[in-house]
């Protein structure tokens, strides 16, 4: 179990028993695959949660009769827009919190059932309108609407506390896993969440819409449950008092010091763009891959098995590559990756012309993204200051918002001016990830110059 040591580091005492050290804790071998295995159970809970919920609402509001535009305000549009918003406060506050419970599992508590209550809110989202609309009298509700409101407010909620512990528990892995281990360990929570898609799609989905309640509701027990465990039995080390206290300053001010700390270095700028010019070259394919399989008559069943088939490979890497990420820095995965990417798109672009070809090229798309997603997993962690992880992270999570808010929009309206020809996205995803490839290599530059792997300090 951990005992406290200041520094972090793998050794081999005296009596030959090898341990890792992060911040104040050690941990001997049985120590670290307890501290894996509550971990990953709590990821595996949420990964169950992110990969079916969003399907699971998609089909009920639609069987509400939503409109495509309120299907795109609340899936789309939202979770975005409280990212901005939400994201920078919490990771603020959660980096300047000392507590008997640590700085990152109070909010993790506080947020678990929040967002349990807003899944339940979803499963019973009809008897809950119907209780609106006797609530409001007769004739200012009728009961779609009464429970399309109940729906969105539920949808609210939820998103409020997937974001809040979304920002939280990434950084809980950055205080409580020795660095040395954090390629490997996201591999595995990689891995977790491919399993946990796979699951869902293979066994669950095609059940949602006559199950729809009892899959939230089972899904609320899991999460809850899982989440909850996970905060009891990981325990955070001690942490420095913080320069600045949570409520040394009021709002302006704090605001202005988070957006000075994270923006006014240009190394930062520079990790911050690099990473998310690589995440934009896969958006053009992402978004319009199934428009664009049915343009070439390709059966929904073949491309839904084609996903799986891409989820398959990448769960056979996913370990490979957190080992080689551990190895050689996410940064070079980073830069291997979107190289291969920019390779796969130009092929898609030249050869691509019926389902044949695009069942090749599409296979390879997301075995190369998801290489990306694995291989740079622990990205942050190793180039953003370890004390302020989670206020970068959230700003690189603000910018990227931004963006994906914009993207696709700007993606449609083009394919909409070019008489939906989707080859175009290949050659879009082949720019972005050239543009992507140089600023990679161009961080990597700066990044040797600092000390590269062996001797890389964050600039505080």
């Amino acid at each position: 179990m951990p005992t406290g040591r200041p520094q972090e580091r793998g050794n081999s005492p005296p009596s030959g028993r090898k341990t890792w050290q992060v911040g104040t804790l050690t941990y001997g071998a049985v120590g670290i695959a307890v501290l894996f295995g509550w971990l990953l159970w709590g990821d595996f809970a949420w990964s169950m949660k992110e990969r079916s919920i969003g399907a699971v609402a998609q089909l009920k509001l639609k069987s509400l009769g939503a409109s495509d535009t309120l299907l795109g305000l609340l899936m789309g549009s939202l979770p975005n827009a409280i990212v901005m918003v939400l994201s920078p406060i919490i990771s603020y506050r959660s980096d300047r919190h000392r507590g008997r419970w640590g700085r990152r599992i109070p909010y993790l508590l506080i947020t678990t059932p929040i967002a349990v209550a807003g899944i339940v809110g979803l499963a019973f989202n009809a008897c809950l309108g119907r209780w609106l609309q006797q609530l409001t009298g007769p004739g200012l509700l009728t009961l779609r609407d009464a429970t399309l409101f109940v729906f969105g407010a539920s949808w609210v909620i939820f998103e409020f506390a997937t974001v809040a512990a979304n920002a939280i528990f990434v950084a809980l892995i950055n205080d409580v896993v020795p660095h040395r281990l954090l390629g490997r360990f996201f591999a595995l929570f990689r891995a977790l969440s491919l399993l946990a898609g796979m699951l869902f799609n293979f066994w669950l989905l095609g059940q949602a819409e006559a199950y729809g309640r009892w899959m939230f509701l089972g899904i609320a027990a899991l999460y809850g449950a899982g989440f909850t465990l996970m905060c009891l039995n990981v325990r955070e080390g001690e942490y420095p008092p913080p320069d600045d206290p949570e409520h040394a300053r009021g709002f302006v001010g704090a605001a202005r010091l988070y957006f000075r700390e994270c923006f006014a270095n240009a190394h930062y700028r520079w990790v911050i763009g690099a990473y998310i010019l690589c995440l934009f070259a896969f958006v053009p394919l992402n978004t319009f891959s199934l428009f664009y399989a049915k343009s070439l008559n390709m059966s929904i069943d073949l491309y839904g098995k084609l996903t799986a088939l891409t989820y398959l490979v990448s769960f056979g890497l996913a370990y490979l590559l957190g080992i080689l990420s551990d190895r050689f820095h996410p940064l070079r995965l980073a830069i291997g990756a979107i190289g291969a990417y920019l390779v796969v798109m130009l092929l898609g672009g030249i050869f691509v012309d019926r389902a044949a070809a695009f069942a090749v090229v599409f296979v390879a798309h997301g075995v190369t993204a998801g290489a990306f997603f694995t291989g740079t997993a622990s990205f942050g962690q190793m180039l953003f200051p370890k004390a302020r992880f989670a206020q970068f992270n959230s700003a690189m999570a603000l910018c990227a918002s931004v963006g994906f808010t914009l993207a696709p929009f700007v993606i449609g309206r083009f394919l909409d001016l070019h008489h939906h020809a989707y080859r175009y996205t290949f050659f879009m995803g082949a720019g972005l990830a050239a543009i992507g490839l140089l600023a990679t290599l161009t961080l990597h530059h700066r990044f040797m110059a600092m000390g590269g792997p062996a001797g890389y300090q964050a600039p505080e």
